[in-house]
């Protein structure tokens, strides 16, 4: 095992950080639990798996419904993995902003928000798409604030990629809301978020290392060190790559996609190998921004070849 880098005080309720959520006005601070740019990225894949699961337009109240429906519920878990992280995140410098962290808005607050959100969230994809898209996204996002926050995060260096189909599954949630079925090409885009979330998740967490060692999380660089870490990132990368073409082999998707997927793929690989061969900060914090940009692109090229075939 490789010895962290460094290690900073423990960032506590007084720090410069705390202030940024007592600055915020009401209405702001429990959109900052909601995780809403992490949020946007679940419910555009969903969308994305609406489109595609069907060969003409998405009917309205199916397609608005779907987004603020599993908007919603997406908010509602992002709200309890702040509260069930609470004092975690206030020992990181990442986190100890949040509202949560730093007791702006009190647990109990935070439980009726949670709870105000998914209820309408259920309600709305009840009344809007169907049943099996509420219990399968109220499944999905119940399987992250509690499975994963509160059992595997802080049990197994592996937390990330047992819990990542939890993350993975808002293609899925889309397509059910269209269909009302799980259909095989609704599973290839969840194997693909879910094969891109360690190398997405593990970029962040090496140049982020010194707040997980405050947080006393197992996470796998802290656990394993840096290049066991970055030996499962380019594995975990080249995994990704064959999964991307699985799109065009069975059939739903055509050259466009394929030659996008591929000079994508390269790209992400190429600033892989380049952090693999000589590790820095600021290239991992590079790669891990890439990876959320090669994501989008590659859903949206989906759905863009998904209409010219």
């Amino acid at each position: 095992m490789e010895v962290p880098r460094s290690t900073e005080s423990p960032f506590n309720m007084s720090s410069p950080q705390s202030s940024r959520s007592a600055a915020m006005p009401r209405w702001r601070q429990y959109w900052v639990l909601t995780k809403p740019r992490v949020t946007q990225l679940a419910v555009f894949c969903a969308v994305i798996g609406m489109f595609l699961a069907t060969p003409g337009m998405v009917p309205y109240p199916v397609l608005f419904g779907g987004i603020i429906g599993i908007w919603l519920l997406a908010g509602a878990a992002f709200a309890m993995n702040c509260l069930i992280e609470q004092a975690v995140d206030a020992k990181m410098k990442r986190t100890a902003w949040r509202p949560s962290a730093t007791g702006e808005v009190t647990p109990f607050h935070i439980v009726i928000f949670s709870i105000v959100l998914g209820a309408l969230g259920m309600i709305i994809l009840w009344n809007f798409c169907n049943p099996l898209t509420m219990w399968l996204t109220f499944a999905t996002f119940v399987g992250y604030a509690v499975i994963y926050t509160w059992l595997l995060k802080p049990a197994t260096p592996q937390n990330i990629v047992i819990g990542g189909l939890s993350g993975a599954m808002p293609p899925a949630l889309g397509w059910a809301a269209v269909t009302n079925t799980l259909s095989a090409e609704a599973w290839l885009l969840v194997l693909i978020i879910f094969v891109w979330t360690p190398p997405h998740f593990w970029a962040l967490a090496l140049y982020r290392r010194d707040d997980y060692v405050q947080s006393g999380l197992p996470m796998l660089p802290i656990t394993h060190g840096e290049r066991f870490t970055l030996l499962n990132i380019l594995l975990y990368t080249l995994i990704l790559i064959a999964a991307t073409l699985l799109p065009y082999i069975y059939g739903m998707s055509g050259l466009v996609y394929l030659l996008s997927a591929i000079i994508l793929g390269l790209i992400f690989l190429a600033y892989v190998i380049a952090l693999f061969i000589s590790y820095s900060d600021a290239l991992a914090k590079k790669t891990f921004r890439f990876s959320i940009t090669y994501l989008s692109i590659l859903f949206a090229v989906l759905l863009i070849d998904h209409y010219c075939m």
